[in-house]
């Protein structure tokens, strides 16, 4: 209320109206903004497994001494574009793989399962394999990766001209287009394009980039995938996660 003196004294009351109240800003609850942060990292990690990095772990000892049963790796699936659709590799850069490259790769005989080997024959290379050594295009290919559980022949011995053996002896073959011919750095134990031959260009997930975690265990563990096999696995990394880190092998590129 506010007065006012009106002519001749007399005193009139005249009515002010109250000024509206402000609305209240709109807040959230914090169970919702805890979903929606939630959601969120839940989106962007799911975006950044399928299109930029994912982790792999290492099962084999196909890739020794390079790589080690219990090695877990980084692959860089942005640099190679992945091969899940042809929208993906639209949408994404798709960049070259060069020899020597160590990828993880769909196995052409069973897609859901991931390999890993090193790229040796690239497209159009004509690849031949003599007393375990590597020729591409008719030169000897340097291999200092290279480890084997069996010395090669000697260069005076005539096993190459008998042996049925991919292992001493195979070739020469040509790599189709937009195929390659991969190998493991263990060449008398490894399941690579000798057995299976050219890996298609679409399989391929990604490069190798660092190895960021190694554990000291044997292939058992990471074959049986069996839930006994899990828990008991799960149960030793907690208990003897110091003793069998592989310290000096974190975070060690892969070349």
């Amino acid at each position: 209320m506010a007065t006012e003196r009106a002519p001749g004294g007399a005193t009139a009351v005249r009515a002010q109206a109250a000024a509206p109240a402000s609305p209240e800003p709109f807040r959230k609850s914090t169970a919702r903004e805890y979903f929606e942060s939630i959601v969120i990292a839940v989106i962007l990690a799911l975006f950044i497994r399928t299109f930029v990095v994912q982790a792999f772990k290492i099962p084999t000892g196909s890739m020794e001494n390079n790589l080690l049963i219990g090695d877990h790796l980084l692959v860089n699936k942005f640099v190679l574009g992945p091969s899940a659709s042809a929208l993906e590799r639209t949408l994404l850069p798709v960049g070259v793989i060069g020899r020597g490259d160590v990828v993880v790769f769909k196995y052409p005989e069973e897609p859901e399962r991931d390999f890993i080997k090193r790229v040796i024959g690239l497209p159009g290379d004509t690849l031949e394999l003599r007393e375990k050594r590597v020729y591409v295009n008719g030169q000897p290919l340097e291999e200092s990766y290279v480890h084997f559980l069996t010395a090669p022949s000697g260069a005076n011995e005539l096993s190459e001209l008998t042996t049925n053996d991919v292992r001493e002896r195979f070739g020469p073959v040509t790599v189709p287009d937009n195929q390659y011919f991969v190998m493991g750095d263990n060449r008398d134990n490894s399941q690579d394009s000798r057995y299976w031959g050219f890996l298609p260009r679409e399989y391929i997930k990604g490069r190798a980039l660092l190895i960021y975690w190694s554990y000291d265990a044997g292939p058992e563990d990471y074959l049986d995938t069996d839930a006994r096999t899990s828990i008991r696995n799960l149960v030793s990394v907690f208990t003897h996660f110091f003793s069998k880190t592989r310290w000096d092998r974190m975070f060690r590129p892969i070349h």
